[in-house]
């Protein structure tokens, strides 16, 4: 079989190709399950070396009520975006870590996600709310989702395009080892 038959297959799995109303795409539980999992051992490593995390803006001074899945469950109902995005999201926020050094948390991830999908949304989708709406969704106001945004993008460098093989290559990823490959 082909890589592009390959490809195809894999993102019908994850939902990332064709439109359900009904259902909601694989993609959103499989990415918040290697996030949660990323963020447990993270926890686990920071309690048994007894380091201190860095506080960064994207932290919040306690951990959401609101579960990752949840979270991401609810962008996706609200924000309209494609289920790509959350892939796009995804390796934004990978790439966010290593050029930072910040360690994925639970008090982090939730300000991680709003803005990378929303970074996403607005670099893939033909149409995508306003920085306002999405200060709603994610429960933030807009002035600090804008910060947010403006320092996600300066920690990229605003390097945002995927290739189609980067994306393949994770969308392997996620359907194969279901985030086997943890980020950090």
């Amino acid at each position: 079989m082909g890589t592009v038959a390959l490809d195809a297959t894999v993102f019908t799995a994850l939902g990332i190709l064709g439109k359900s109303a009904t259902r909601t795409p694989r993609v959103l539980s499989v990415v918040s399950s290697v996030f949660e999992r990323s963020i447990r051992k993270n926890e686990k490593l920071i309690r048994r070396s007894k380091m201190k995390d860095v506080i960064t803006m994207f932290h919040a001074s306690e951990v959401p009520a609101l579960s990752i899945r949840r979270y991401i469950e609810r962008i996706f109902k609200y924000s309209s975006c494609s289920p790509s995005c959350f892939v796009v999201a995804y390796i934004y926020i990978e790439r966010f870590l290593q050029r930072t050094g910040i360690c994925l948390s639970s008090l982090n991830i939730h300000r991680l996600l709003i803005t990378s999908i929303m970074v996403a949304a607005k670099f893939m989708d033909d149409e995508c709310y306003s920085n306002a709406y999405y200060a709603k969704i994610g429960g933030v106001s807009l002035s600090e989702l804008n910060k947010l945004e403006i320092e996600f993008l300066l920690s990229l460098d605003f390097k945002l395009h995927v290739t189609i093989n980067t994306f393949g290559k994770y969308c392997r990823q996620l359907e194969d080892g279901v985030g086997e490959n943890q980020i950090s």
